[in-house]
């Protein structure tokens, strides 16, 4: 049997836990994760662990942050005026908000902190920061196809 390798696509079972067991993604109750392996479908660390694995293996592998969603980013934190925000809303530490920038691009974020004229937000991805641990089955490899020229 074939390991798994770069450019093979392949199918994956996953649990995703932080480092503290609380789980944050699972493909449990859904198809398999499909994608290319080095194709820049998923973080880097996902990639490397399903590397060499075989149909039928399980394993679980620690993704440190550096290897995942990089670290917590403190430019990504931001003070934003509550005169700003619509009248109607109330802003709670926890939301999460869509804001666009000056180009039109729209991006995510979290009210972190809620001061007296101030809310503090913050862009980084919630799992920066974090190692992750995942519980990896393989379940399918369909090998690269390669393509011969006469």
């Amino acid at each position: 049997m074939q390991p798994a390798k770069k450019g093979d696509k392949v199918k994956v079972h996953y649990h995703g836990k932080l480092t503290n067991g609380n789980t944050f993604d699972s493909s449990e109750g859904r198809e398999p994760l499909e994608f290319e392996i080095g194709g820049g479908m998923v973080i880097a660390g996902f990639d490397d662990g399903v590397t060499g694995m075989v149909i039928g293996e399980k394993k679980t592998i620690n993704i440190p942050a550096d290897q995942a969603y990089g670290p917590k980013q403190e430019e990504m934190i931001m003070e934003f005026p509550k005169d700003r925000f619509p009248a109607d809303m109330v802003p709670e530490v926890g939301m999460q908000l869509n804001m666009s920038n000056g180009s039109g691009q729209n991006f995510p974020v979290v009210i972190v902190e809620l001061k007296d004229e101030i809310v503090v937000l913050d862009a980084n991805h919630p799992l920066a920061g974090e190692e992750l641990v995942f519980d990896l089955e393989l379940v399918e490899i369909e090998p690269k196809s390669l393509i011969i020229t006469v």
